[in-house]
């Protein structure tokens, strides 16, 4: 077990623990303190200019706005998932192909992609500037 997955599992034990008090607390804490010190200084983020349009394919790409703002405008092949339901929704985001998250700015996308990665997702990617970045990219 790499140390990713060691700490996937600690989260996940101290977040299903049942009345939690000031000693659970610590220790998950340590254990997202573990995970903060390991995930690499850039959180797993990409700049929209660092996609070129054909590479989008290569990705499982989750709009995580809601569906009203996806049925506006989303980024081609996009998957409407919004971001409190990565976790619930799971099952619909291949573990074997690069991930791409967006919102509008990258900041609600960020915490969906903190989940996925907690859950053992390894390939993660937010999407910097979100689909506002994307689409001044695109003009």
């Amino acid at each position: 077990m790499n140390k990713l997955s060691a700490i996937i599992v600690s989260v996940a034990l101290v977040i299903g623990m049942q009345g939690a008090n000031a000693q659970d607390d610590d220790k998950l804490a340590d254990t997202l303190n573990g995970y903060l010190e390991f995930v690499e200084y850039s959180g797993g983020t990409i700049q929209p200019k660092q996609i070129p349009r054909e590479d989008l394919a290569k990705f499982f790409i989750i709009d995580a706005r809601d569906a009203e703002q996806f049925e506006k405008g989303r980024i081609p092949g996009a998957t409407n998932i919004e971001w409190r339901q990565v976790v619930s929704r799971r099952s619909e985001i291949p573990k074997d192909k690069p991930v791409l998250i967006y919102c509008n700015t990258g900041s609600l996308s960020a915490q969906g992609g903190f989940a996925l990665r907690l859950l053992g997702y390894e390939d993660v990617l937010i999407l910097q500037d979100g689909f506002e970045g994307w689409k001044a990219t695109q003009k």
